[in-house]
């Protein structure tokens, strides 16, 4: 069953913008292992992690910190969550995600379906 579908999109260069001007906000959005990556790949991540949070109800004092995308195996991109993000899935009863991201141009874009 469907607990949440979330949808996020973001525009690469405005996304960039932000982080120069504020420097802290990638130690605040990211895990140390995402921080160095690429700067569409961070958008995508970004989205990603709007996303879940759209797909859990936009819970109010969700760390970001706590919710972060990993891969398997074969390169595919997965949810991970500790925190006051799990507690809020789990509260939710989610025990799968579903995570589509993409990145073309200056776009990227996350899509996450929470199942129960």
């Amino acid at each position: 069953m469907i607990v949440g579908i979330g949808v996020d999109v973001v525009e690469v260069s405005r996304f960039k913008a932000q982080l120069e001007r504020t420097p802290a906000l990638l130690e605040r959005l990211f895990v140390p292992k995402e921080r160095n990556l690429q700067m569409r790949s961070l958008a995508a991540r970004f989205a990603a992690k709007e996303a879940i949070a759209k797909a859990l109800g936009a819970p109010a004092g969700m760390n970001w910190q706590h919710c972060w995308i990993e891969k398997d195996g074969a390169g595919d991109p997965y949810v991970a969550l500790d925190g006051s993000v799990a507690e809020v899935a789990a509260r939710k009863g989610v025990v799968h995600w579903h995570l589509s991201m993409s990145h073309d141009g200056d776009l990227a874009t996350a899509m996450v379906v929470a199942e129960r």
